[in-house]
């Protein structure tokens, strides 16, 4: 009885059995420490104690090969979680694969594969904290990346400073955004330096999401050192479009101011009636707009017209008068 006590515990141990499913058989478990003398005083070698734990066994072991692969596969989730968690690579349907053909074989110990998937999983949580302050780095300078792409967009806006909605949001995220920005070779340096030490204290790769993280950091600084050279190009073009634009409006604006006295003064003389230029050596000839206008006007009262015909005059009246 107590040799098939000690296999039930094993087989509920093995599959992870509820404790309400081994209060059953609890007193029987009880049994394993006690010596022979005690398990007689006890009476528990009763051939109905002894068949009701045959029973169980064989109904544990029926139910162990699909218990088993449920246990050996939430293993493997766990893994794969951890993994996940800290961007590492796992191909997790290769490995399934394995699992379930050693499995159905039936020619491993199901004990020590679970106990190879705990190792494993011990394994992962161990590099998973060796990694954590690395991915935190990682977390911020894609952050920063992120927001200096923003910024890039934002002031070739050349509509960013009009007084639309939300506007002044996206002037304080500008300002931040800079800052940011400015700190973002330093902080690519530093991430850098991490990770070479990380590979040589561990001898492998550092993989992000399953390239590794030096080769990202790399081609990081290559396409940045391009925008930037690309933003000084637009830069000095802008430069010298605005200098070329302020040579020509100087230019072009010296000669109209040179020419507006001589427009008010050919004005002036053909509104007097006098030749440009012909300088006036009398008075009225001065004044002559102000001359001709009075001789007009004095002039008005002894103009005859032109239907006018002269009357003979009565000479009744005339001497009447």
């Amino acid at each position: 009885i107590q040799e098939l006590a000690k296999f039930l515990v094993e087989l509920w141990d093995l599959m992870e059995m509820a404790i309400d499913e081994r209060k059953a058989f609890s007193n029987v478990t009880r049994l394993i420490s006690a010596s022979v003398d005690e398990v007689s005083i006890r009476g528990c070698l009763s051939a109905d104690v002894i068949k009701q734990v045959e029973v169980e066994v064989q109904r544990l072991n029926v139910l162990k090969a699909s218990k088993m692969k449920e246990i050996v596969f939430k293993r493997q989730n766990e893994l794969e979680e951890i993994y996940r968690g800290v961007h590492m690579d796992v191909d997790s349907e290769s490995a399934r694969k394995i699992l379930t053909r050693l499995i159905e074989s039936g020619n491993i110990d199901m004990s020590e594969l679970l106990q190879n998937m705990d190792d494993q999983i011990r394994k992962a949580k161990e590099q998973a904290l060796s990694r954590r302050d690395i991915l935190d780095r990682v977390e911020k300078w894609k952050f920063a990346a992120e927001e200096e792409k923003w910024l890039d967009e934002y002031e070739k806006d050349e509509n960013r400073y009009s007084a639309v909605r939300g506007a002044h949001k996206n002037l304080k995220r500008a300002e931040k955004a800079r800052i940011l920005v400015s700190k973002i070779q330093s902080m690519v340096e530093n991430l850098t330096a991490k990770v070479k030490a990380w590979e040589v204290d561990k001898g492998i790769t550092f993989l992000y999401e399953k390239v590794p993280l030096l080769q990202s950091l790399d081609e990081y600084n290559v396409q940045r050192q391009l925008r930037e050279e690309e933003k000084r190009k637009s830069r000095e073009q802008k430069r010298l479009t605005e200098q070329h634009a302020v040579e020509q409006e100087a230019m072009f604006g010296s000669r109209s101011a040179t020419k507006k006295p001589l427009s008010q003064s050919t004005h002036a003389n053909t509104i007097v009636g006098t030749p440009t230029g012909r300088r006036m050596h009398t008075p009225s000839g001065r004044y002559g707009t102000s001359g001709a206008k009075d001789r007009r006007e004095n002039n008005r009262g002894n103009i005859i017209p032109v239907n006018y015909v002269a009357l003979p005059k009565d000479d009744s009246v005339s001497r009447g008068n």
